[in-house]
């Protein structure tokens, strides 16, 4: 568990570069047998400007299901700063927790009601959704009372994010995204945080560093 617990901290702090959705365009498909497929990708305009982003300990952006509208995953603004509470309409959404990679907390759907994220948990076998750190990926399954169980645990079709090591995001870990952090670094850009304290400073090039040498 504690070996999980640091890999989960530390790619959390690593953030694509763009600042827009960190799903991936070949991987931003759930399914729902009642409104058929999420895409968590492309919300907004350009296409992927209000779709899904991972935070350090939650989900915000939006997912959009042709046959039945928008769901929310939170507005990036938890009101203690760290996770949603989930106790009124105006502090909802998805938690991460950085050490299991167990998501909770309620999405809400205009025209489906609330998505509970721990509704995996209550199934036998239990099946929590939760974040794979090994191939950052999304697994398990959440529960909507009026529509029943989202499947994030299709074996071709689900939600996957840009790994952490891949700093600009094309597809490939390479010696390109070591100079665009370094860049990134240089230029005091926030998303040179890797450690996630706050400070743009040497250890944020040694915690990247770290992160792609592991690669994904």
């Amino acid at each position: 568990m504690r070996v999980l617990s640091i890999a989960l901290l530390t790619l959390a702090g690593v953030r694509v570069a763009t600042g827009q959705s960190d799903v991936l365009a070949a991987h931003k498909f759930a399914w729902q047998e009642n409104v058929g497929w999420l895409n968590w990708r492309d919300a907004g305009d350009p296409d992927g400007a209000q779709g899904a982003v991972l935070h350090d300990t939650f989900l915000a952006g939006y997912v959009w299901m042709e046959n039945a509208g928008w769901i929310t995953l939170g507005d990036g603004s938890p009101a203690d700063g760290s996770s949603y509470g989930n106790t009124d309409g105006a502090d909802c959404g998805v938690n991460l927790d950085p050490f299991t990679g167990e998501l909770s907390g309620m999405a809400w759907g205009e025209n489906i009601g609330w998505i509970n994220m721990r509704g995996g948990a209550l199934a036998d076998p239990a099946q929590p959704a939760r974040l794979d750190p090994d191939e950052y990926r999304l697994r398990g399954y959440a529960w909507g009372e009026n529509v029943g169980w989202l499947n994030l645990d299709d074996i071709e079709h689900y939600v996957a994010f840009v790994c952490p090591a891949d700093f600009n995001g094309d597809g490939a870990v390479d010696t390109r995204d070591v100079l665009d952090f370094l860049n990134a670094w240089t230029a005091r850009d926030p998303g040179a945080d890797c450690d996630g304290n706050g400070l743009i400073d040497t250890r944020d090039v040694l915690c990247y560093l770290n992160v792609w040498t592991s690669g994904c």
